[in-house]
């Protein structure tokens, strides 16, 4: 045969216009050639390996067998921009624009709040956009898929749903969270509203319509190009990879026999996260996208054959499509897959990931491998020795990523056999998360019975996640074959199990006694089903008890439902004034469209750098060599600098504690800095980064957990107490003595922008610019200053937005700063530093896990009379703001209740782990949720309701004084309470889920609720200021700085709120520009939820100063326009500009005599949630979430609702699923989204209500208003302790203890092993064999 013809020229689209591209880079993905090639930066960087959803565009292609176009959403960086030949992109900005006209997806997403931070806003844009392309009028199930695969971390997701339901014509209520129950409008469950109450954030009706017609067609080229037969093979070389794209099958083989070791690759979804995380290179690369035959879906008689290079959403759909019209006895292997494929990965994974690619792949986490085995299923493979068929089956996968197929073979097509008569098969997996998560464990199980009997004929058990590769079971199966399908055989088959399927302790993943649980609860739930179904095919098996039905039962996920209701303005308010009313973030619009600009989204400036850091794998170990020569010698690379190249200070004292900005002579943990590379592009950067060799010689002592700390006693200074009563004394008055500890993990912050920054060296005087993604721009500042040995006034700091920062975006944000502008300062040139998920992860930390160990003494009502409480925190290596944060844990141990004698201390743990640092909360959360575990406790020992326990010992209605000794009022706190119980309807739900556990033995769910008291602003009082520069120019328009950061809570629009009332100009003539250190000097960060009150008050007053010297002016010129007005002030040579400042209130501790005003005011609030647990999986659903918070008087009830609801979810992920993994060595192990899962769609509760409490006031701070942001994360703690009580009525049922120990987070690992039963019990009868495990709790 002849050679086919050979081109390197790539074609392809983005937005509607025409790409050539010569000389493509293999190695290229298409979100970095957006952003850096072609300039569109709405496309955002989030995490590298398509886990966030944050680069999600569109890529259409023209399908001439279908003659039709098809639109997929997929992640821009995994895709090769190779693989693009003939298609079109469509970005964010193709969409719509604020300069053109909004497309309706960008306009409802932004009016109905959806966009905070706005860095997700894009690729949640492009998820809905393209579902619309491809169905104009989806379901409410097209939108829920469609989304599932974009994570957001700040709205907590209810807004962007409401958002984009208008376009489904099935809205529904139903706030109840009951299914099959109807509506529950329908079942006397009323909204109380009053008459001054609204449940209105945004008018649906004011939305413009969809316009299909609109939209940028598909280029006409294009469909002639595919079209066109015989394109040829397309090949191109970059300096270390060759790409070759062969469009014929007969190319394709000769091209892997030429080149046995190149992978084949189609969707980059397994290939794409090793090059771009770890670094992998292949130097030939062979794209089989292009071949017709590998796409194909073909149905026979006898099953399904599948083309190797089908995508998994190609598969589920036409899988679906079978099972309608296939009969239900020939689809049972159908349906399992589809029931598998839905959950596996996200759409836009799912859209390019094919199934060959997913088999090949050879990873036991991948959930196919169980049901296509169990469905014997044949592979069907070709090589230019000829075809062959193979098995699927265990011995295909012959190790971890490694198959049966010669090197040179290629696999073709799957057939997929339709189901037996008599043959069932199911599908089972447990994940972190349901959807959007690798499995722990996954399993394919099938029975073939003899016909019209019970007798099994043949049984297959295939399990993934319990071993490098795919586990068959195969005594068991041989021991079960011939039996009858009853209790005999479950607990034969159990015990044959629990021998054949053994895992190391040491085995990489963990969780070995949970993931030999699910071994036998999948099988105890196989068995359970088929026995259903035998008896519904009439055979004559024992019956299933109608409590073990709820074995059988799946969560389904769903769209939330949400009600939202908060107090309107009076109706003496003008109408102009804004105040008080749900507007609209000031830049929705531009963050909907992409326009919205960060800090990596400034164009590249001309010689710019980049630079990549290079950090210690040691925890505690000296340094005895650095060689960067290998790195050195790379062309581009300029430069590696250490301390020694630090021209200031490269040591610096933070509260008589040494901080180093890079490492000198000693390491102190896994991820400390070492050096930095610095080169001409950001690739190169990396790479060079990882050339540096580093020797080491270990140093004792090493450790990384609280309780080895105590043991070292290895504590950093202060040590804090406080104290009220006299504890002894209520011990010796108390009924009952309880003791007792909770252990909380930590939690990475996960905001969706990674850190980093631009420095720009000044042409002279030492200047230097830094565009930098901060909290606290003030004190990047001073620590860029003391690094260069330059007076602060040189060094400025901008910072426009960021893309979230939940307290991780105060220190360390700093050392980065420094690092870079040293790099700057030494080159002569702009450097540009953007930290890799993994590497921000590793580099930055988040929340400090805590400890804490109480002794309780208490009545037998359940009043508390004594409390000692122990906290200790894991530090990590330097202070960081880790005493700050204990202390304000200590402030809080109180919460709502008044217990005479109370004493907490605290101790911060000095380890060898990355320093952790400030988390939304600071602190608080873990102190509120200590005391609230002693609450849970107290009420178990004394058999009492929990909310009634919590009632007998809240403050009582009138002035208290804290623990503190600071005054003040819990009225509206009990309002709060009262009104949760009322709105959540408590007491009817609690006797509802009495009546659901006694009738469901493997479900069960739970109830809480409780209280919150925090206090807002900062206990350390120099803070609590504010500063502001409103300026107004002659047309009439007005700008404002200040010195707070807009991260997503809306500080800017609510700043342009009270600058529009007390300036009376419309919010629309008023622009916040940025947040600059050149403008508003020494600003305290925005943080301790007192950003709004300082800066509000600061513009308040600036505002107030501009219309004292209008007034004049304004008198004497009756009737003139705003801007008349102001040019004639001009003209009279009045100031035009103003600075304000906030001189908050003195707060302070006296740690000493434990007393003090610690904070502003404090913020109240309630909340309730019912949870679902499935007892044989730990798997759990939050069926209903209620909120009534205290916000006083809102200055912006859609912005509020969206802190409180983003709040919460945030807590969700830090007392369910987050949770942070850290090897023996103290390396983090979690360093992504595939490792590290936050809160998805599919997490929320299925009903999320929220109120704010009406008619409340707060004298202390702007407009009557209360800060929001820190809250409500606390309130995740209700899904905790409803989990908890789930799990309680669990081991009630089974005779067991009611009090047992549960740390959090909560995970379906720690819910499972808590549900004890005979699965838990023969999963961890086996002794232990001594070994290194593969993590440890810190």
């Amino acid at each position: 045969m002849a050679s086919p013809s050979q081109s390197s020229e790539l074609i392809f689209y983005v937005n509607g216009r025409k790409v050539v591209e010569k000389d493509a880079d293999p190695e290229e993905m298409l979100l970095g050639y957006l952003r850096r090639k072609v300039g569109l930066t709405g496309t955002k960087y989030g995490c590298g390996g398509g886990g966030c959803g944050a680069c999600t565009v569109m890529v259409s292609r023209y399908d001439p067998d279908q003659e039709s176009v098809h639109h997929c959403a997929v992640t821009a960086c995994l895709q090769p921009i190779c693989s693009l030949h003939g298609a079109a992109v469509i970005t964010v900005e193709g969409v719509g624009s604020t300069r053109t006209k909004l497309h309706p997806v960008q306009e409802r997403i932004a009016k109905a709040h959806g966009s905070q931070c706005g860095f997700c806003t894009p690729g949640m844009v492009m998820s809905m956009y393209t579902l619309l392309r491809n169905k104009p009028k989806p379901s409410m199930e097209d939108i829920r898929e469609a989304l599932g695969g974009n994570l957001c971390r700040c709205t907590g997701y209810r807004p962007i749903v409401d958002a984009f339901k208008t376009f489904c014509e099935e809205q529904r209520c139903c706030q109840t969270g009951e299914r099959g129950a109807g509506c529950c409008m329908e079942n006397g469950y009323v909204h109380h509203q009053e008459e001054n109450i609204s449940e209105e954030l945004f008018r649906a009706e004011d939305f413009r319509p969809l316009d299909p017609t609109q939209d940028l067609i598909f280029p006409p080229e294009l469909m002639l190009m595919a079209k066109r037969p015989g394109g040829g093979r397309l090949c191109f070389l970059s300096e270390r990879v060759k790409w070759i794209s062969p469009d014929l099958l007969e190319d394709l083989i000769r091209l892997k026999a030429q080149y046995p070791d190149a992978p084949l690759l189609v969707g980059n979804t397994t290939l794409g996260p090793k090059m771009n995380l770890d670094g992998a290179v292949y130097p030939v690369l062979l794209y089989a996208g292009r071949i017709p035959e590998l796409r194909s879906i073909t149905w026979s008689s006898n099953g399904v054959r599948v083309g190797a290079g089908c995508s998994l959403s190609a598969l589920k759909d036409a899988l679906r499509r079978g099972t309608e019209q296939l009969d239900p006895e020939k689809s049972r292997i159908y349906r399992a897959l589809v029931e598998t494929l839905q959950c596996l990965a996200a759409k836009q994974i799912r859209n390019v990931a094919t199934i060959g690619g997913n088999i090949m792949s050879a990873n036991p986490k991948y959930d196919l491998y169980g049901v296509l085995a169990a469905a014997e299923c044949t592979l069907h493979t070709i090589s230019t020795a000829g075809g062959r068929e193979v098995c699927l089956n265990e011995g295909f996968f012959t190790g971890f990523g490694e198959t049966a197929l010669r090197p040179d073979e290629i696999l073709l097509a799957i057939d997929i056999p339709h189901s037996k008569p008599w043959e069932f098969v199911s599908a089972f997996r447990q994940a972190q998360r349901r959807e959007f998560a690798f499995s722990i464990v996954n399993a394919g199980m099938r029975v073939l019975f003899r016909d019209g009997s019970a007798v099994v004929e043949s049984l297959d058990l295939y399990y993934g996640g319990v071993g490098p590769s795919l586990v068959k079971a195969r005594t068991t199966c041989k021991e079960l074959t011939g039996r009858l399908w009853d209790e005999k055989l479950l607990a034969e088959g159990t015990r044959l199990l629990k021998e054949e399927i053994s895992l190391s302790p040491a085995a990489p993943g963990g969780r070995v006694e949970y993931r030999k649980t699910l071994v036998l609860s999948f099988f105890f739930k196989f068995y359970m089903q088929v026995l259903l179904e035998l008896r519904q095919k009439g055979v004559a098996v024992s019956a299933v008890p109608p409590e073990n039905l709820s074995a059988l039962m799946q969560y389904r996920s769903e769209l939330p439902q949400a009600h939202h209701t908060f107090q309107m303005v009076s109706d003496d308010q003008s109408s102009t004034d804004p105040v008080g009313r749900p507007r609209m973030h000031q830049a929705a619009f531009q963050q909907a469209t992409g326009e919205a600009q960060y800090y990596d989204d400034i164009p590249a400036l001309k010689g710019e750098l980049f630079v990549s850091m290079v950090t210690s794998t040691r925890a505690h170990a000296k340094i005895t060599s650095i060689d960067a020569s290998a790195a050195l010698a790379m062309p581009g690379v300029v430069t590696f600098i250490t301390a020694e190249h630090v021209p200031g200070q490269n040591r610096r004292l933070w509260f008589g504690n040494v901080e180093e900005l890079f490492a000198e002579e000693e390491v102190i943990c896994v991820g400390q800095i070492i050096g930095a590379i610095v080169a001409e592009n950001r690739e190169l950067a990396k790479r060079a980064s990882r050339l540096v060799t580093i020797t080491y010689e270990d140093v004792l002592p090493v450790f990384f957990t609280i309780e080895e700390a105590i043991e070292h006693q290895s504590f950093f200074e202060p040590k804090r107490k406080l104290e009220r009563g006299n504890v002894e004394e209520g011990f010796g008055k108390s009924d009952h003595i309880l003791e007792g500890e909770l252990y909380m993990g930590g939690q990475e912050h996960f905001y969706m922008e990674t850190q980093g920054l631009i420095a720009v060296p000044g042409g002279e005087a030492e200047e230097m610019e830094l565009y930098v993604a901060t909290q606290h721009a003030a004190y990047t500042q001073e620590v860029v200053g003391l690094t260069l040995g330059v007076d602060a006034n040189k060094i400025t700091c901008h910072v426009k937005r960021l893309g979230g920062g939940f307290g991780g975006k105060v220190m360390k944000i700093a050392s980065l700063s420094a690092i870079t502008a040293t790099a700057a300062y030494r080159t002569g040139r702009a450097v540009r530093c953007v930290l890799d998920r993994g590497d921000d992860m590793l580099i930055t930390s988040g929340r400090h896990p805590f400890l804490g160990k109480y002794k309780v003494g208490y009545m037998e009502d359940g009043t508390i009379l004594a409390a000692d409480i122990t906290y200790y925190s894991n530090g990590g290596c330097t202070l960081d703001e880790s005493s700050f944060i204990m202390e304000k844990a200590l402030l809080h141990m109180d919460n709502g209740y008044k217990i005479p004698h109370l004493r907490g201390r605290g101790f911060v743990c000095r380890t060898f782990l990355p320093s952790y640092t400030a988390f939304r909360g600071f602190g608080g959360p873990q102190g509120l949720t200590i005391i609230e575990s002693v609450l849970h406790e107290v009420a178990a020992k004394c058999g009492l309701p929990a909310h009634q326990v919590r009632e007998v010992n809240m403050y009582p209605s009138e002035d208290s004084y804290t623990h503190h000794q600071q005054l003040f009022s819990p009225r509206d706190m009990l309002r709060c309470w009262s009104e949760c119980l009322e709105k959540s309807d408590y007491e009817r739900r609690l006797l509802a889920v009495r009546q659901f556990n006694s009738s469901n033995r493997w479900r069960k769910r739970g109830t809480s609720i409780v209280p919150l008291k925090f206090g807002i602003g900062f206990s350390k009082g120099f803070y609590n200021q504010g500063a502001a520069l409103v300026n107004i120019y002659k047309d009439g328009s007005v700008l404002v700085s200040h010195g707070g950061t807009e991260m997503g809570q809306g500080i800017n629009t609510k700043a342009m709120q009270i600058a529009s009332r007390i300036l009376k100009v419309p919010m629309s003539s008023i622009h916040v520009k940025e947040t600059c250190t050149g403008n508003v000097p020494n600003a305290a960060p925005s943080a301790a939820s007192f950003g709004t009150d300082a800066v509000g008050m600061a513009v308040k007053n600036a505002c107030e100063k501009l219309m004292g010297r209008l007034e004049p002016v304004r008198k004497k010129n009756p009737g003139r326009t705003w801007q008349q007005l102001v040019v004639e002030a001009y003209c009279q040579k009045v100031s035009l500009s103003a600075t304000g400042f906030f001189m908050g209130p003195h707060t302070g501790v006296d740690w000493e005599r434990s007393e003090g005003t610690a904070y502003y005011y404090f913020t109240f609030g309630a909340c309730c949630s019912e949870v679902e647990v499935d007892c044989l999986t730990g798997d759990h659903r939050t069926i209903r979430t209620d909120i009534v918070m205290d916000v006083g008087r809102s200055l912006n009830p859609a912005l509020d609702i969206g802190q409180v609801e983003g709040g919460f979810v945030q807590g969700l992920g830090l007392y369910t699923i987050e949770e942070l993994h850290f090897a023996p060595d103290g390396a983090l192990r979690t360093r992504g989204p595939s490792d590290y899962k936050i809160p998805a769609l599919v997490d929320i509760p299925r009903s999320l209500n929220t109120h704010l409490l009406a008619n409340a006031h707060n004298p202390h701070a702007i407009y009557s208003s209360k800060g929001i942001g820190e809250p409500p994360v606390f309130f995740g703690c209700t899904v905790f302790f409803a989990i908890k009580d789930a799990i309680a009525a669990a081991r009630r049922e089974r005779g067991l203890s009611e009090s047992f120990s549960l740390s959090s987070p909560a995970t379906a690992e720690k819910i499972r092993l808590a549900c004890e039963d005979a699965c838990t019990a023969a999963a961890s009868s086996l002794k232990p064999e001594p070994c290194r495990p593969w993590n440890i709790n810190v």
